[in-house]
């Protein structure tokens, strides 16, 4: 779950592109990282409310844009709360021995219009994985706007691949990011 949400935060890093290469702030108050998984029968949602990324883009060559993203798994909020205590500890995100998630933004590909394709690697418990996910990006005001989801396999991370949980929590985490960012 966590993974997602990091990979949340690189598609922020995307929506700098539309400036000069340069560094970009994320607007925290209009920016979200959330997550949703389905599990004992329904969906279980949640957002990460700690996380912060250094972000570069240039315009003119968007593969060469980059970004580190830290999300803090402790800040996890999920609903019903009753779910967020078990999603943090030991057999799922472990927050206590792994207490960061981390998205480096690799490469932003254009698809044509306000469309790209983000290729990054994400770090959850020790385990890094490639990804590659769809998202809108548009400059209004002098500000960037990214909006995206992707779906990731929890267990690729050893994510609740233990006990009677693995069987009645859905494999694939979706996560969803609206970011707003402005020149730094």
């Amino acid at each position: 779950m966590i993974r997602a949400l990091a990979l949340s935060v690189v598609l922020l890093s995307l929506t700098t592109g539309m400036q000069s290469s340069t560094d970009w702030a994320v607007e925290r108050d209009a920016s979200r990282i959330e997550m949703s998984v389905r599990a004992f029968g329904g969906t279980h949602s949640g957002r990460f409310e700690q996380w912060s990324g250094n972000i570069v883009f240039d315009p003119e060559n968007a593969t060469a844009s980059r970004a580190d993203v830290i999300v803090q798994t402790a800040s996890l909020r999920m609903q019903p709360s009753a779910v967020t205590a078990r999603a943090k500890g030991a057999g799922f995100l472990d927050a206590a021995r792994y207490p960061t998630i981390r998205f480096a933004l690799k490469s932003l590909e254009p698809l044509g219009g306000d469309r790209y394709t983000a290729r990054a690697d994400v770090t959850i418990k020790g385990v890094t994985r490639p990804l590659a996910f769809p998202v809108d990006l548009r400059l209004t005001d002098g500000r960037a706007h990214l909006t995206g989801a992707f779906v990731v396999d929890r267990t690729q991370f050893g994510i609740g691949t233990t006990g009677p949980w693995n069987r009645l929590v859905d494999r694939r985490v979706t996560v969803r990011v609206q970011l707003q960012a402005r020149p730094a």
